[in-house]
């Protein structure tokens, strides 16, 4: 989870005001960012914050574990969150495929040469942030809140299946199939820019019998990154890479995208925050006083 959340539990346990109006200052860019990346409307961001830390005040005193902050939080924004809203529950589902999200031998090749003639390219594309943002908005919704709650505000599976109510295998499935997709999403401009000659894979292997080998291990890369795959499937599919280039390039890639993913951040601004700060702290310093005098 976010070191912010744990900060702020902690912050919350005292009736200074300085340290409370710090805490509130965290839980406020928390909510309105993970707002922003799932929904990707100011309005309705700014909306979602002030109201979830208005329902949480009577909350935050009685909350302990940061874990537990964090799962309420979350839940809350999501529900309230202006796309879930809106959702009509007669509208399509888009489903995500590995088919679809899997690349051709031509992108791999593709890749391999853009690696090779340009090496800071990721580098370039990291940069771009409001492209990151937008590639992460196309992302159907179920995908698109297991992976900002994944990779983005830092909860593990079980937590993100705590808040969406999901198997821990199906959170799982969506995070990967998510990933591939905004890592597809990125690479667009630059696949659609130039196609390289196609060519021999390195090793004994022919190009078509290494083709069906990497679309086989494409499916566990997830599990493979985060270090969840059993013995034995993480050496099939280590042996498999130290024998495909063009694998390791597109593992390096999306690598880079779950970097990238992990270093977006979308606060919101002082001005927008401030009087809603003091407003908050004033009232929660009113319930610490309530209750004090409950116990008294």
């Amino acid at each position: 989870m976010r070191p912010e959340l744990v900060q702020a539990t902690e912050l919350m346990r005292t009736d200074d005001p300085e340290r409370i109006e710090s805490a509130l200052r965290l839980l406020q860019n928390t909510v309105y960012s993970f707002s922003m990346k799932v929904c990707g409307h100011r309005e309705d961001a700014e909306d979602t914050m002030q109201f979830v830390l208005q329902q949480s005040l009577p909350y935050l005193q009685t909350i302990e574990d940061p874990q537990a902050l964090a799962v309420w939080l979350y839940k809350v924004t999501r529900n309230h969150c202006g796309l879930m809203r809106r959702k009509s529950k007669f509208a399509p589902e888009r489903m995500l495929t590995l088919d679809e999200l899997k690349p051709s031998e031509g992108d791999l090749e593709h890749l391999l040469e853009s690696r090779e003639l340009n090496p800071e390219a990721s580098v370039l594309r990291g940069e771009r942030d409001d492209q990151l943002q937008q590639a992460i908005l196309r992302i159907p919704p179920k995908y698109r809140l297991v992976l900002v709650l994944h990779d983005m505000e830092e909860l593990d599976t079980a937590e993100i299946a705590r808040i969406t109510g999901l198997a821990l295998g199906t959170v799982r499935i969506r995070l990967h199939r998510a990933r591939l997709f905004v890592r597809k999403e990125l690479m667009a401009p630059t696949s659609a820019a130039s196609k390289p000659k196609r060519r021999q894979r390195d090793g004994g292997k022919g190009g078509r019998q290494a083709a069906a080998e990497c679309h086989e291990v494409f499916a566990q890369l997830s599990e493979y990154l985060d270090g969840r795959l059993d013995d034995v499937s993480c050496d099939d599919l280590k042996r498999h890479i130290e024998d495909c280039r063009p694998c390791v390039s597109f593992i390096r890639d999306l690598e880079g995208t779950i970097a990238r993913c992990r270093s977006l951040t979308v606060p919101c601004s002082e001005q927008t925050t401030s009087a809603l700060r003091r407003m908050l702290t004033e009232e929660y310093l009113r319930l610490l006083q309530k209750a004090a005098a409950k116990v008294c």
